[in-house]
């Protein structure tokens, strides 16, 4: 039976430091369904009175189908009754954990998971969720949250309004008060602050291309009139032909909504009355889906598009794509292409259902795709924020994950000093701090060699744009491969060296896939261990991550949670039911104990100090045969020793000698291991530890 199966017995919220530490050999769900009935009403108990900072060996899978009558029970008992009626009220605001923070720069030790509702099912699912969660863990990232657009892409935005997907009918029963899912929504970000996390929501810089923002402000976005295999037009203003074309259907079909009929012209009206104009109520999906339909029918017919979003330098110059398979035909007949850049470089890419916003005026008319970035068109980003800023007051959201990041279009680099105008990202992050200036910024970039991903070098463009942190790269690359190592090495100078910090990316939402499996075949607890105490770091990963099981070959859709970002239901991503959790229980037993011994732990932790584990390393992690190992100090903080850290990613146990020259320790008393190790206490010789068998993450008491 696993260690983490037992009884409390003090070990949860201290180091262990004798008795024989855990080993996890494979473990059947029955034995963990057994384990759960034995355990279950201790466990919730130690967490409902405080004992503990998580529901210790909840299965998330578990967690998030318990009911929300016990759920509200086990809150109402660890917050206290007048602080859950508290978060109840869907107009009260509980603050956020981190609401006395003048800046953003505590996300750079905020250890985060990304949560794609899709997975789960509702926004109340995300409160169940996190009752597994330590408190060490304390970000929370939820997926975008609003309607999806085509094939129910999460990034393709189509409105401002909620998912009704998330919507959930057992929070709705239960509490009479949250019928509507923006009640929800508040209430289930109440609580998640009222258990000391904070929330981050997406921003993202554009939408699906013909969502109620592009056809409620056309002028807002660049557009082109294509026909067959030819673009015909892409000149500055074309949106003026859209607004004609949204005005004749309009007068051709008729208001929507007639007690809004227009008093002057129709583009002056409010965009919340353009809207119910154009589509309907907020709260009539269907009917607004439907009239969004026969718009872009109409569009679609006088050849007019949004231009598609784009990625990677030269980023502009597009021309319809005539190969066959890029050629999409609709239930309703209707034939649409994807398109191209012209002269385009390794990375570059257009997204034919997302368009982005149209930020800047045009050199020569567009005649060659040419941007003037010193005509900012202000009313577009006065826009862009505002409504950032009202999703930020309206929910109490903590952080945002900026998509798209990367982006930087200027062909001559990153500029010396920013303006309020040069990043998008940059000017919602400064929008929100007017109002939350403890807002931060978590930055979808992938730290790329200079003009790669974007013009100019990305961390510079990171700081530019007032980022706190980064998601980085590391979670797509197969660990202990000379290119892991580079990045450890290039992340650390990154954090050492710049403002803003990369992240101890674990996986996220767009790398649970079956194409990257094979990053996933070992060394699932050394990232981890890694991501909680190099202190240097923030760790990020995805919920899903703790069942996940090792794919050796690809494994059914329902498994990746990649695959519940859109809803495809043709072809090699469709999925055909909900997301199906991992059965690797012994990693979640792993990971259990993990936690149990950081939560005991990490108060105590000093500054990381990364040591040299071969000749010539590189801040500790070098590639080859050389070192396969990452070691830091971090001193008691009671100054009673220093905590050893050392890691190894390799497949098989690993032999090395640490040296501790110019450090006063004699003695190493292993704390903890990762694969099970037993407890003993070590020697210094000549200043250094002899590691036998490294495998996984370790740590040691050195005195």
């Amino acid at each position: 039976m696993h260690n983490w199966m037992r009884e409390n017995d003090g070990s949860i919220g201290c180091p262990l430091k004798s008795g024989v530490l855990p080993t996890f050999p494979p473990m059947l769900p029955t034995s963990y369904e057994s384990f759960w009935l034995q355990h279950r009403q201790q466990r919730m108990t130690d967490y409902a009175n405080g004992t503990t900072g998580w529901v210790v060996g909840l299965a998330p899978e578990v967690a998030v189908k318990l009911p929300a009558t016990e759920v509200s029970r086990l809150l109402t008992q660890r917050l206290g009754e007048d602080a859950f009626s508290a978060c109840l009220d869907p107009e009260n605001r509980v603050p956020s954990p981190m609401a006395g923070e003048t800046n953003g720069n505590w996300l750079k030790t905020c250890h985060t998971v990304g949560v794609n509702v899709r997975t789960i099912g509702s926004f109340w699912e995300v409160v169940k969720y996190a009752t597994t969660l330590p408190d060490h863990i304390r970000g929370i990232h939820l997926l975008p949250i609003w309607e999806p657009g085509v094939v129910g892409s999460l990034y393709g935005m189509a409105s401002w309004q909620l998912n009704p997907e998330f919507y959930s009918q057992e929070a709705a029963e239960l509490y009479p008060q949250l019928a509507r899912i923006e009640d929800q929504l508040a209430v289930v970000i109440n609580l998640l602050h009222a258990m000391g996390k904070v929330v981050g929501m997406d921003v993202i810089p554009h939408t699906d291309r013909y969502s109620e923002m592009v056809l409620a402000n056309p002028s807002h976005f660049e557009w082109i009139r294509r026909w067959d295999l030819s673009i015909i037009s892409h000149r500055d203003y074309l949106h003026e032909e859209a607004q004609g074309a949204i005005i004749e259907w309009l007068r051709q079909r008729g208001p929507a909504l007639p007690a809004y009929a227009m008093v002057g012209g129709f583009w002056e009206l409010s965009e919340a009355n353009r809207l119910k104009l154009l589509f309907g109520h907020p709260d009539d999906y269907g009917g607004r889906q439907g009239r969004r339909v026969d718009l872009v029918d109409w569009l679609y017919h006088r050849g007019l598009e949004p231009a598609p979003a784009t990625m990677a330098p030269p980023y502009r110059g597009l021309e319809v794509d005539p190969n066959p398979e890029a050629m999409t035909i609709d239930d309703a007949g209707r034939v649409w292409r994807d398109y191209r850049i012209t002269q385009p470089t390794e990375m570059s890419r257009a997204f034919g259902p997302l368009t982005r916003y149209k930020l800047y005026g045009r050199k020569d008319d567009n005649k060659d795709w040419a941007i003037d970035f010193d005509r900012p068109r202000t009313f577009v980003w006065d826009y862009l924020t505002k409504h950032y800023a009202e999703q930020q007051t309206r929910y109490n959201f903590d952080f945002m994950r900026g998509d798209m990041s990367h982006v930087q279009m200027r062909p001559d680099g990153v500029p010396a000093v920013a303006d309020e105008y040069y990043d998008p990202l940059r000017a919602v992050k400064l929008k929100i701090a007017e109002q939350a200036p403890h807002f931060a910024y978590f930055a979808e970039s992938f730290l790329t060699e200079p003009d790669y991903m974007a013009y100019g070098d990305e961390v510079e463009h990171l700081e530019r744009s007032e980022a706190e942190v980064t998601l980085g790269n590391l979670q797509s690359t197969v660990p202990d491969t000379p290119e892991f190592w580079e990045m450890i090495n290039h992340y650390l100078g990154v954090a050492n060296h710049s403002t803003v910090t990369p992240a101890w990316t674990v996986i996220t939402g767009d790398k649970d896939d079956p194409r990257f499996d094979h990053f996933h075949h070992y060394g699932e607890l050394s990232r981890l261990f890694t991501g909680l105490f190099l202190g240097k770091l923030p760790m990020y990963y995805s919920l899903g991550f703790e069942q996940r099981d090792r794919h050796f070959e690809r494994a059914a859709n329902e498994v990746y949670s990649k695959l519940y970002v859109f809803q495809e239901t043709r072809g090699d991503k469709a999925v055909s039911g909900p997301f199906q959790w991992g059965g690797n229980l012994s990693l979640f037993a792993g990971l259990t104990e993990l936690n149990r011994f950081a939560a005991g732990i990490m108060a105590h932790l000093g500054e990381t100090q990364i040591l040299k584990v071969a000749e010539g390393a590189d801040a500790g992690a070098k590639e080859g045969q050389r070192s396969k190992v990452l070691a830091w100090l971090r001193p008691a903080s009671d100054g009673e020793g220093a905590y050893l850290f050392v890691v190894s990613f390799s497949p098989k146990p690993v032999e090395k000698s640490i040296s501790l020259a110019g450090t006063p320790y004699q003695s190493a008393d292993l704390l903890f291991a990762t694969d099970g190790s037993e407890q003993e206490l070590v020697s210094i010789t000549e200043k250094n530890l002899a590691l036998r068998k490294l495998a996984g993450g370790r740590c040691y008491l050195l005195k």
